[in-house]
């Protein structure tokens, strides 16, 4: 169950989350990182990892500890290059395998779950948009265990589609100017890829170093949630980048894989947290809780509305699980092939899936405390952190509107809109 043991912390070698400490960049990988040979071991990997990740889980998420040493085990793994095309060295497993890593991972540890989706996210959009020097250098990097962070969203902004942060073209340079929140995985990166429009409008996507003139990454996220994603703000300020490292970024503009495949990853940690969530409470019901008096019953696992209450939890969440992994197959046909009814069969099967995970999350987590009793809110059990994780990593993006683009799909032929979020 991974409860908070009393330990004594250094705080020098595990920094603490929304801290105004200065944070030297992470340095890059000494050796290169392990490159999984197939689908089979990128899980068994993954079962081996989460293992480890569980049992300090509860202590970093009371004490908001960066998962310094889990992440550079996770990165050096070979489980962040999983998406990289064999034609350039990669693993290239398939997007079920991917959902299903992830999962595991998350069942773990959600934080660190969460840390890898942009990393993997920008993979796919290298695959997708990038020219032949871009992914010989880009997937190179992530085969070698560099670390991919992320300034995309922005805090000040219209909508989340809007970008205020600018590219200038300059030479053989471009020079970014901008601000960015929830830039998850920044903090512990390697590279920052930066999401800027030049004065045409045109989206890129900027590979600048985590430790480039003028960027400044600030550890202040402050969530409830998934606190240790390190998910703060970042400042560009004529952060000045070779333009080799400027990827256009032209993949919304026609069928892609692109909006699905940042998807899954989000329904994935939602599963995660989930599983491992049910896991807990049956643990918890199983060694700690009491029978209630009207039962009858000798144990807390005798009693039947309990039994039924686990039965639906653990039915929600095999539907949820089997639902991920048609939309991580209904992925891999869409990049084989990106017409426009494969991508949205693979677009609107991701949404489904993200309604099923983001049900279970919030209802497993609830259920949690109800099943388990009042001493489940103990705080030296820390299962309060599977319920704030569900409430935040769900509001990625509504969930409301994926019933709407399924409804409209089936009812009336509409094709899902194609954008980083659906």
């Amino acid at each position: 169950m991974g409860s908070i043991t009393d330990t004594t912390i250094d705080y020098s070698v595990h920094p603490r989350v929304n801290s105004t400490d200065p944070f030297t960049p992470r340095p890059r990988p000494v050796t290169p990182a392990h490159v999984i040979g197939s689908d089979e071991e990128a899980i068994q990997i993954a079962e081996t990892l989460a293992a480890s990740f569980k049992v300090g889980a509860a202590l970093r998420d009371r004490e908001g500890l960066l998962p310094i040493a889990e992440l550079d085990a996770y990165s050096q793994s070979g489980l962040w290059s999983i998406n990289v095309p064999k034609a350039y060295g990669g693993p290239e497993v398939s997007y079920a395998t991917l959902a299903k890593v992830i999962a595991i991972i998350a069942a773990a540890d959600p934080a660190i779950a969460q840390i890898t989706q942009n990393h993997l996210a920008i993979v796919a959009t290298v695959d997708l948009d990038g020219t032949e020097e871009q992914k010989k250098l880009f997937f190179g990097w992530a085969l070698e265990g560099i670390r991919y962070g992320n300034a995309f969203s922005e805090l000040k902004s219209k909508t989340v589609a809007e970008f205020e942060t600018k590219v200038v073209h300059d030479g053989d340079d471009v020079v970014v100017n901008g601000e960015k929140f929830y830039t998850t995985g920044a903090l512990l990166a390697h590279i920052v890829p930066i999401v800027g429009v030049d004065d045409t409008g045109q989206g890129y996507l900027v590979f600048a170093d985590r430790d480039a003139s003028g960027l400044t990454v600030t550890n202040n996220w402050s969530s409830f949630g998934q606190r240790t994603t390190a998910s703060g703000s970042v400042k560009i300020e004529n952060v000045r980048v070779p333009k080799a490292r400027a990827l256009k970024v032209t993949s919304f503009d026609h069928p892609t894989v692109g909006g699905p495949v940042s998807q899954i990853i989000q329904s994935a940690i939602d599963v995660g947290i989930a599983r491992g969530t049910i896991d807990d409470t049956i643990e918890f019901v199983s060694r700690y809780s009491r029978p209630w008096i009207d039962s009858g019953k000798a144990t807390a696992g005798e009693d039947l509305f309990t039994i039924a209450q686990i039965g639906d939890l653990k039915i929600k969440l095999h539907a949820a699980e089997a639902l991920l992994e048609i939309a991580g197959h209904a992925i891999d046909v869409a990049r084989a092939n990106p017409t426009l009814e494969a991508v949205s069969e693979a677009t609107i099967k991701t949404g489904e899936s993200k309604v099923l995970t983001t049900e279970i999350a919030i209802l497993s987590t609830n259920k949690l405390f109800e099943l388990a009793g009042t001493r489940s809110t103990l705080a030296e059990h820390g299962l309060d952190r599977h319920w704030r994780n569900a409430r935040v990593h769900t509001l990625h993006d509504p969930v409301r509107w994926k019933y709407y683009h399924v409804g409209n799909y089936y009812l009336n032929g509409v094709h899902p809109p194609r954008h980083a979020w659906n």
